[in-house]
């Protein structure tokens, strides 16, 4: 597997895209890193040929306790799964935050 950042793909969309490509088409799986950070999310999605989708940690941090947090990422989840992505929270190190994570069928995480 192969994890890329928004910011670092979206320097060179063509190259990126053309590269990702080669990769995938060798059993190579590709992941963006830290979604919902980079310069163009939703664009990143729509272009670049990824097989999973790994949520940002600062979206976790507070998800107990800021709506707006839960939001993004039960909407984020939503999204992913939508595009047949594997969805993987990162930075996840509470029983609370595993618990809100599993009710939206999150379908990984990664501790911090």
């Amino acid at each position: 597997e192969l994890e890329i950042t928004e910011s670092i793909a979206m320097q060179d969309l063509h190259l990126t895209i053309s590269v990702l490509r080669t990769l995938r088409s060798m059993g190579i799986q590709i992941a963006i890193d830290d979604f919902g950070t980079g310069y163009s999310s939703l664009s990143s999605l729509k272009h670049f040929p990824l097989d999973k989708l790994k949520i940002d940690q600062s979206f976790i941090r507070d998800l107990v306790t800021d709506s707006y947090d839960a939001a993004i990422i039960t909407a984020l989840v939503a999204l992913g799964r939508g595009l047949k992505l594997e969805v993987v929270a990162e930075g996840v190190e509470t029983q609370e935050q595993l618990a809100f994570l599993r009710s939206i069928q999150c379908d990984g995480v990664q501790g911090y």
